[in-house]
């Protein structure tokens, strides 16, 4: 029974811990190399990764997506969707696809002039499934080995922690003062009545063998 319980609780924190992962925002370093526009086919459950109302509503099976190309200082290609989240999930509340991809594009540089600029993205990358991080923000950086320290995740979490910690704590309370005892009661009504019902079952044994002359 131990290993369903935790295995439960396991199968919970990794669900959990992916939603955070592919939600919170997350920042990296890069060089603008290009910007384009490509369509693509978004039927199928990987229609989840794209974003766009006609996307969500599945009233299109294809769509014009813009992408931002880009390379690491270790020379790694990195590439963005570009697309507005609107009022759904993740709740970033982008609009400004066009003034981002706008933004990129003043930022394009060779690697003999290099421009780095910091994006801030969420989701993942898979090339097996065409899965791509949509970018957020652009903004431009004195070089590659600028620090990025990423307050929102470090106070998101830390705020998300405490109000675990308080939800556990306050059920453990509710537990103790009002179930426990109840558990409790019931429990005692059982053994009561199982006590009464050995004693029943003892007198009329007792009574059959005076009837039958037993001893």
């Amino acid at each position: 029974m131990g290993y369903v319980k935790w295995t439960f609780w396991l199968l919970i924190a990794v669900i959990c811990g992916s939603l955070l992962h592919y939600t919170l925002p997350r920042h990296e370093i890069v060089r603008v190399v290009n910007i384009y526009q490509e369509r693509q086919d978004l039927s199928g459950w990987t229609s989840i990764f794209w974003s766009g109302p006609k996307v969500k509503s599945g009233t299109q099976t294809s769509y014009d997506v813009q992408f931002i190309s880009s390379v690491t200082p270790e020379g790694k290609p990195k590439v963005y969707r570009n697309q507005d989240t609107g009022w759904g999930w993740p709740p970033y509340f982008k609009f400004d696809t066009a003034n981002l991809a706008t933004q990129a594009a003043n930022q394009q540089s060779n690697a003999e002039s290099p421009k780095w600029v910091v994006v801030t993205y969420y989701g993942w990358r898979s090339e097996l499934f065409s899965i791509f991080p949509n970018a957020v923000s652009i903004k431009p950086v004195d070089g590659p080995d600028v620090s990025i320290v990423p307050w929102f995740n470090i106070v998101f979490l830390t705020l998300l922690v405490m109000a675990i910690l308080t939800v556990r704590a306050l059920w453990i309370q509710f537990r103790r003062n009002a179930i426990d005892p109840v558990l409790g009661d019931v429990a005692d009504a059982i053994e009561d009545v199982t006590d009464r019902a050995e004693s029943g079952v003892d007198k009329a044994r007792g009574m059959f063998d005076d009837l039958t002359g037993k001893k």
